[in-house]
Order: structure tokens, then C-alpha cells, then sequence
């Protein structure tokens, strides 16, 4: 039950946090840089805790649970990046989703090594 609830509370923050960054960075740019910054975000965050966790192995598993599953799996959002790309087709947006789909998920990835490298240097 400890599992659950360190879950849930990193993953309400998480969630909570991504919905800010969103409504204010939606204000000042016309695509969905909220999703993508949280994306992008969310990678290097789990990039360095992950490189933390391999670096430190004595930290509590609950920390992993609390930060790692629970805060970056609310932080981070699939479906909703997902619902973007489908908006943009819709609206003649194609090259638009097409770019950022590939650069969410290229720079996504890049952020999880950069983080790892970062963790341990």
C-alpha cells in the first residue's frame, strides 16, 4: 500500500506540475510547447535519477517509486502528445506535426542520455 500511495502523490506532483508548465507556456507559443517541454524535461529528470540511482544504490527504493515512476510517469505525457500530432493533421498542420513528433522524440531520448551523463560527471 506504501508503493501505491508513493506513486500516486509522485504522480499527482507530476501530473499538477505539467498542467502549469502547459497553460503557461500555451500563452506564449501557438504549437503545444507545453507537452513537448514536459516531454523533454521529464527525460532529462529521469536521466539524471536514474544515473543517481546506478551511482548511489544505497538511496531508498521509495525515492525510485515516489520520483521515477510516480512523479516523471505524471510529468511526462504520452497521450497527449499523441492527441497533438492528431490535432495538427486535422488542421493541415502535417509538416508541423511531423517535425515536432520527431524532434520530441529525438531530443526525448537525447535528454535521458545527457541526464545519465550528467548524473555520474
Amino acid at each position: 500500500m506504501k508503493n501505491i500511495a508513493l506513486v500516486f502523490l509522485g504522480g499527482g506532483a507530476g501530473s499538477t506540475l505539467r498542467f502549469l508548465l502547459g497553460s503557461w507556456l500555451n500563452q506564449y507559443f501557438p504549437w503545444a510547447a507545453g507537452t513537448f517541454s514536459a516531454n523533454i524535461l521529464g527525460s532529462l529528470l529521469i536521466g539524471l535519477l536514474m544515473g543517481w540511482f546506478i551511482k548511489w544504490p544505497h538511496l531508498e527504493a521509495d525515492l525510485r517509486l515516489l520520483l521515477a515512476i510516480g512523479f516523471c510517469g505524471g510529468f511526462t505525457t504520452f497521450s497527449a502528445f499523441a492527441l497533438e500530432q492528431v490535432n495538427m493533421i486535422k488542421n493541415g498542420a502535417t509538416l508541423h506535426a511531423l517535425v515536432y513528433m520527431a524532434s520530441s522524440m529525438a531530443l526525448g531520448v537525447a535528454a535521458v542520455f545527457l541526464g545519465l551523463w550528467l548524473s555520474r560527471h
